[in-house]
């Protein structure tokens, strides 16, 4: 069995992430979207609440079924490692994000050699989307219906409204 892990803090998940999903449900028999923690970022969910969101999300994708949503805290490749994962699955929206992602990439082979990193870019019509923007357009009182599900939109309304 082909397994993918997706790893990011997806805060919130945008329709870019699902499209990610998607097209990685295509080429693995199983997809863990694993959440976790970023240390240089201060996530306006905690990872229950990105889990939740995650999960309602991607109900509707077909092969939804073959994708798990965990979260870790740990070393990626030792998580990895862990569920027996063939690859890390990483989109690239812009050549900004090469890179960094490059040199995670190389990071992740040195630690451990077996596991690939595959790069996905989304939809060109998600290239520019991100949740930091996500966050701010709808902290702002912009629409973000089309950037994601309607339950993170919800969600990102009732979390903005405590604040």
């Amino acid at each position: 069995m082909k397994i993918g892990i997706y790893p990011g803090t997806f805060d919130p998940i945008t329709n870019g992430h699902i499209d990610i999903i998607k097209r990685s449900t295509m080429i693995f028999d199983k997809v863990v979207v694993a959440v976790t923690t970023n240390r240089k970022k201060s996530p306006l969910f905690n990872v229950e609440e990105r889990m939740e969101m995650i999960i309602e999300s991607i109900k509707d994708i077909e092969n939804h079924k073959n994708v798990e949503v965990e979260s870790f805290n740990e070393l990626l490749v030792s998580y990895a490692s862990r569920k027996n994962a063939s690859a890390l699955i990483r989109g690239l929206r812009a050549t900004s994000d090469f890179e960094y992602e490059f040199q995670m990439a190389l990071m992740n082979s040195k630690l451990d050699r077996k596991l690939i990193t595959v790069f996905l870019m989304p939809n060109e019509k998600y290239t520019y989307l991100n949740s930091t923007i996500v966050k701010e357009v709808s902290s702002l009182g912009g629409s973000v219906d089309c950037f994601v599900s309607q339950f993170v939109n919800q969600k990102l309304k009732e979390k903005l409204n405590q604040l």
